[in-house]
């Protein structure tokens, strides 16, 4: 009996042994992160929420170049010849002559209509096609979308660095604002929620985001109407409606004969009137295609440096909100090393060096520049 009641008091001693360092464990206390150490992490976040950029501008750049190259060769070897062709001219001209009519005389009217129709044809003839290999909308929400990748692979090896515990680290990216539309509140999304969605496009915020970009007054999918070509087109129209009104054969025979008759006459005239020889082709050409060249040059840099329309909207949007947020805790930013020259981008394709995700090279060959 003894030795049963000293095996029983042996076993509880045992048992107790053991629970007691899972007991201490439960029992210690959380790790405390010091105010200093926090504005350091904050710091870290801000560094790389900017590298990231740098390199989403990078590989945005080089997509953009590649599709600025085939807008150049589309509008060479389609737009401009069309134009300048003989039929086109007597085509324009007699459009001018109809919407004049239709206008009672007035210029403005005419002259604007003339410019809608040049650019929906422009739109039609060069954009829409190029569209379907490079579409800059396309590219804007990919540069949105290698920012967020990047940016939550950077992320991870910051509470590595400073011995935070994840879910301390987790909360700390749940207070930083990274989407911030009216509302309803889901427009709204953490840096936590835009580098944990998978996909991200599925996360009411970011979608929101991307249609808002895409559907603004100006932005990549309206680049057609933007000052550029649109002023390119008005004076091409006020030119034809210039032609037209000095047309004097055209006011006389109206003036001679039925007002049907008169009319059909005139529109025939105006015509010819407009039309280039072919001996002035190349020099009209050449001219048309100066004005394009350097409408071309400024939109270009309107969608690349736009940051409410441009290709990189969503980048800056993202990066604004995020560092915004910290700028009153981070100190002076760590400096990353750059992301390595071959890199994984949306879609699962790849990004290497001198190439962008459409395969067209880069400026300077460098996706890191």
């Amino acid at each position: 009996m003894l030795s049963l009641r000293a095996l029983i008091v042996a076993l509880m001693v045992a048992l107790t042994g053991c629970a007691t360092p899972d007991r201490a464990a439960d029992l210690a206390p959380p790790i405390v992160i010091s105010a200093s150490t926090w504005r350091q992490v904050d710091s870290d976040i801000v560094a790389a929420s900017q590298v990231t950029t740098g390199q989403a501008q990078s590989y945005a750049h080089g997509s953009m170049q590649s599709w600025m190259d085939l807008v150049y060769r589309r509008t060479d070897a389609d737009f401009i010849p069309w134009f300048s062709g003989y039929w086109t001219q007597k085509w324009l001209s007699m459009k001018v002559a109809w919407y004049k009519l239709s206008a009672e005389g007035e210029t403005d009217p005419t002259v604007n209509r003339l410019a809608i129709y040049l650019q929906e044809q422009y739109q039609d003839r060069v954009l829409e096609p190029v569209a379907k290999e490079i579409d800059p909308d396309v590219v804007m929400a990919q540069a949105t979308q290698f920012y967020v990748q990047h940016l939550g692979a950077r992320l991870q090896e910051i509470p590595q660095r400073y011995g935070v515990p994840p879910d301390q680290f987790d909360q700390r990216l749940k207070d930083i604002p990274a989407i911030a539309l009216a509302s309803p509140p889901a427009h709204s999304a953490s840096l936590y929620q835009i580098v944990h969605a998978d996909p991200l496009d599925r996360l009411p915020a970011y979608a929101a985001l991307i249609d808002r970009i895409r559907n603004a007054p100006g932005g990549a999918g309206d680049w057609s109407a933007d000052a550029g070509i649109s002023s390119v087109a008005k004076q091409t129209s006020e030119k034809l409606v210039t032609e037209l009104a000095t047309s004097g054969v055209a006011s006389a025979v109206s003036a001679v004969l039925p007002r049907v008759a008169g009319m059909f006459i005139s529109l025939g005239v105006a015509g010819f009137s407009a039309i280039a020889g072919e001996n002035e082709r190349s020099q009209t050409e050449a001219q048309f295609r100066q004005s394009l060249n350097a409408a071309f040059d400024e939109e270009w840099l309107e969608l690349m440096r736009n940051p409410a329309t441009g290709v990189l909207a969503g980048v800056y949007h993202l990066s604004g909100q995020i560092e915004g947020s910290l700028a009153d805790s981070a100190t002076l930013p760590l400096k990353f090393e750059p992301l390595p020259r071959e890199a994984p981008v949306p879609g699962g394709q790849l990004l290497k060096e001198g190439r962008s995700v459409y395969g067209g090279p880069t400026d300077g060959g460098n996706a890191d520049q």
